[in-house]
């Protein structure tokens, strides 16, 4: 769908923002641009997921907790946990800081927090069942809401001594997201992201899951834009100054092709049986580049 821009206020009148700024001296010449943009023919972010300094701050200080949430984990995690465990200890500090978990009861998801072990793609359920091995790798992907405010992100972690093989999935995917973190830059496109993502995998011999991305993330869990890893450089929507989004490929060592989970309906795993690793960061497109703000 294409976007069209709202009507503009006049110089003189308050900024659409809320800053109670004059336009003028606002978003009139971030607008300008905008549209020049357009007429190009490159496609433009929505004024609502523009985020203003007071919900920067907002996320900022959501991602306080989502942070020290991943670093508790990595503290803990360990042979013989269950990842029912990974889930007590998300409550634990999540509401121990005063936010709340954003995946429990997401569209029905039943847990606070996703754990995804050797081929599973994403979107694993924890469960008392299922106890870390030697060996295995495992993702836990952490959303958080505090005072509407969202933060997401998520790690890898290996448990015990892990197969060379994995090791090397495991920090090119870490790559990967920093590779595409040097591409956010503003006035240029989430395809120059994605597209660096997808090249440094497929260099070291992988593939990039391309019907699940990463998205805008900040007043809500999700929002516009939709981020593909798998995209064009020059190509997809424009990063704006105050757009906040999900850089977090998933990184297959086999086949990208996918399969979801037909008992729980939410595990995603890879098509071939072979493992994947995902790390999230949520970063901010400033002015002059961009600021990380979880990891």
């Amino acid at each position: 769908m294409i976007y069209r821009m709202p009507k503009r206020p006049e110089r003189n009148e308050p900024c659409w923002c809320g800053s109670g700024k004059k336009y003028k001296n606002c978003h009139a010449a971030f607008d300008d641009r905008l549209l020049a943009c357009q007429l190009r023919g490159i496609q433009i972010p929505p004024r609502k997921i523009i985020k203003t300094p007071e919900d920067i701050e907002g996320i900022k200080k959501s991602a306080v907790i989502n942070i020290a949430v991943l670093d508790e984990v990595g503290k803990q995690i360990r042979e013989g946990m269950t990842t029912q465990a990974i889930d007590d200890l998300v409550n634990e500090v999540t509401y121990g800081m005063g936010g709340t978990p954003a995946d429990l009861h997401y569209q029905g998801f039943p847990k606070s927090v996703c754990t995804s072990v050797n081929e599973e793609v994403c979107h694993g359920i924890p469960s008392a069942d299922v106890i870390l091995k030697n060996g295995d790798i495992v993702n836990v992907d952490c959303s958080t809401i505090l005072n509407g405010y969202y933060s997401d992100s998520s790690r890898m972690y290996m448990i015990g001594e892990v197969s060379e093989d994995k090791k090397k999935l495991v920090e090119v995917t870490r790559e990967c997201v920093q590779i595409g973190l040097e591409q956010v830059i503003p006035w240029h496109t989430l395809g120059d992201m994605g597209s660096a993502v997808n090249a440094h995998a497929k260099a070291n011999g992988y593939s990039v899951v391309r019907e699940i991305g990463g998205h805008g993330c900040g007043k809500e869990f999700h929002e516009d834009p939709w981020v593909s890893y798998v995209s064009r450089a020059g190509e997809e929507m424009l990063m704006a100054p105050g757009m906040v989004f999900t850089i977090e490929p998933m990184v297959n060592m086999g086949t990208h092709r996918i399969v979801e989970d037909k008992k729980n309906g939410w595990t995603i795993r890879t098509a071939d049986g072979k493992p994947s690793a995902q790390w999230e960061i949520q970063v901010l497109v400033t002015e002059t580049g961009h600021e990380v703000l979880t990891w």
